[in-house]
């Protein structure tokens, strides 16, 4: 070992922390409080302050994502500390794919609200998607990182990863990032891994980020800095461990135990940032973090779930728990319980994954794949077939779009493709995405937007438009305030006998500007806006006719995009026909009809969100 890689460097990947918890990161006031003693810690080199969700999460707030970024990122920019980004290739920062000159402004943008690094990673491992990521990161001023998804099968050997990696540095990354999204990577083969890159290219940085949730990576950390690694990335309470990653203190004194040198701690400012993360956790981020996110749990060893989604997978799993005991009372079955339903998705992504062609479980593949294994969970309770509803995102995966896959598909799959008459994309994934960016300015100009500094608040706009246009119209920071108060009341009355006498609408202040709210009750059916759902009655028709019943809950749409044609009244109507959408679980469900009939009435409004089983279609 080199004299330059005695010394490991530490970054805290602090964005990443909340995201692995549950679903926000804390608000803009919030950041720019705990920034200073994150670097009075004074043993970080790097930080995490972006990327990903980070900036769909402040315009879930309503609040603007590009001063988070600027204000969030402006102290460690002057305190020399390098900043560090995560984005999803072909996907950006969302979870579909980005047109070229929209990813190419959102490099030159990022660096220039004071971001240093991109970790670049392509869901599927493939470097045609990630060329594009090192050529506009270095154009815009930033270090391109390129990072290896590591996953557990027969196909992603070590010789594999390391292969990648050649791959990724020829296409111009300058630097690797072992991502070892669900930490499920075993000690050894780290170590393996990153001799392996450490041999063939002696002077790049590398960096391993491993999650905590199965319990190999605090071996796997010391095994990476071993064989090579300059950098490892860490936790810090409240939020390490579980799904998260391994705690900063017990990495420094095992780094320094094994004789690495690293930089002292600040345990003044470390318990600062502790109480800080603590208070943000207490004020409104703890109702959205869910109490098994905060602990490890060797059962994701089998099916390698990513910690990331965890907070997200257990709130799909709250919704989807309450639609299936519905289902079991009517029928008169008995009820599950959430463990249940876990252990029995976490089987059903064992057999769903190799059948999918092993996808790299990180986002959104893993988001793909545990879908289509909870749709099979609920249709197989329900006495149905598997694969009867795979969502168009995971449609998209399996046909090409987003590359090509490592494994083969199962036979099934390719059947039900054929029956669908779906085609398979064999080209470049990009080429299927048109520049956009003159449209936005076309839009922006008749809405009388400013472009914003830099041409940062069109990117907003092109990369997350319907979640831009709710902010700007402030429907984002009241549906986020309803939201609240929701949970809030809930907390409250969790352990209350009745809620009969309590209030049903609330006026709540907020940074000075009061949002006036509905709350609902535990039992109580309300739509998303916290009013009682009346979409009972109003898809209930007596009738005479046929009713198209929706498969699963979510938000409805009759199109997916502006090119869609949505069915109207007259329409004919056949068994097989794909009729509209439902959005659930951050995906698009196409809703094909199971009976033919013509149009005579469209019973849900487009974006209404309905419960599963609703009338939404009437045919006669």
């Amino acid at each position: 070992m080199s004299g330059r890689r005695k010394e490991i460097k530490l970054a805290l990947v602090y964005r990443d922390m909340w995201q692995s918890s549950g679903k926000y990161v804390p608000r803009i006031d919030q950041l720019i409080r705990v920034a200073q003693p994150i670097i009075d810690i004074g043993c970080f080199d790097r930080v995490e302050t972006n990327g990903g969700g980070f900036e769909q999460v402040n315009l879930l707030f309503g609040q603007n994502p590009n001063i988070a970024v600027r204000k969030w990122t402006q102290p460690f920019n002057d305190a020399g500390i390098q900043t560090q980004m995560l984005e999803r290739g072909l996907n950006g920062i969302r979870m579909s794919p980005v047109p070229a000159d929209v990813r190419r402004l959102m490099f030159k943008v990022k660096k220039l609200q004071g971001t240093d690094i991109s970790r670049s990673f392509d869901g599927l491992n493939n470097p045609q998607n990630l060329e594009l990521s090192f050529k506009y990161a270095k154009e815009g001023g930033m270090i391109a990182q390129a990072a290896l998804s590591l996953t557990y099968s027969k196909l992603h050997t070590v010789d594999y990863y390391i292969q990648l990696a050649d791959s990724y540095l020829e296409l111009g990354a300058e630097e690797i990032c072992i991502k070892d999204m669900a930490g499920i990577g075993r000690p050894d083969s780290i170590g393996r891994l990153v001799k392996g890159i450490r041999e063939r290219h002696p002077d790049i940085i590398i960096q391993y980020h491993g999650h905590s949730t199965p319990g190999f990576s605090v071996a796997s950390s010391l095994e990476a800095a071993r064989n090579g690694a300059d950098i490892i990335d860490v936790g810090m309470e409240p939020l390490s461990w579980g799904t998260g990653h391994a705690d900063l203190l017990t990495v420094h004194a095992m780094l320094q135990d094994a004789g690495f040198t690293v930089k002292d701690i600040n345990m003044d400012a470390y318990m600062q940032v502790r109480q800080l993360s603590q208070e943000f956790i207490d004020d409104f981020l703890g109702l959205y973090i869910n109490p098994k996110n905060r602990f490890m749990n060797s059962l994701l060893i089998g099916p390698g779930l990513p910690g990331g989604m965890m907070g997200s997978l257990m709130a799909d799993l709250e919704s989807n728990l309450s639609s299936v005991n519905k289902w079991l009372t009517k029928n008169n079955k008995a009820n599950i319980t959430q463990d249940d339903l876990l252990i029995k998705l976490f089987e059903e992504v064992k057999y769903v994954w190799p059948r999918l062609g092993y996808p790299p479980l990180v986002t959104p593949f893993s988001q793909y794949v545990k879908n289509a294994s909870l749709m099979n969970v609920m249709q197989l309770i329900k006495g149905r077939e598997r694969w009867s509803m795979i969502d168009e995102n995971t449609w998209g995966m399996i046909t090409g779009k987003s590359g090509k896959l490592l494994g083969p598909l199962d036979d099934k799959i390719l059947e039900l493709a054929s029956q669908q008459k779906r085609e398979f994309y064999t080209g470049k994934p990009q080429d299927l995405y048109e520049d956009e960016l003159d449209l936005y300015k076309e839009k922006m100009k008749e809405k009388g937007w400013d472009y914003g500094q830099d041409d940062e608040e069109l990117l907003e706009y092109a990369m997350h438009p319907q979640q831009y246009e709710d902010f700007k119209s402030g429907k984002a920071a009241q549906s986020f305030q309803d939201d609240i108060a929701k949970r809030r009341m809930k907390a409250v009355t969790a352990s209350s006998a009745s809620s009969t006498d309590l209030p049903k609408e609330m006026t709540i202040d907020v940074n000075g500007s009061k949002y006036k709210v509905q709350v609902s009750y535990p039992g109580e059916d309300t739509d998303s806006s916290g009013a009682a759902n009346s979409n009972a009655s109003s898809s209930s028709d007596s009738g005479p006719g046929v009713y198209i019943l929706a498969p699963l809950e979510g938000k409805f749409y009759l199109t997916k995009d502006n090119s869609d044609t949505a069915i109207k009244k007259g329409d004919t109507v056949n068994v097989g026909d794909t009729i509209a959408y439902i959005e659930s679980m951050k995906v698009i469900n196409a809703i094909t009809a199971d009976k033919a009939g013509t149009v005579d009435a469209i019973l849900v409004s487009h974006g209404e969100e309905v419960e599963e089983d609703d009338q939404i279609i009437k045919l006669v």
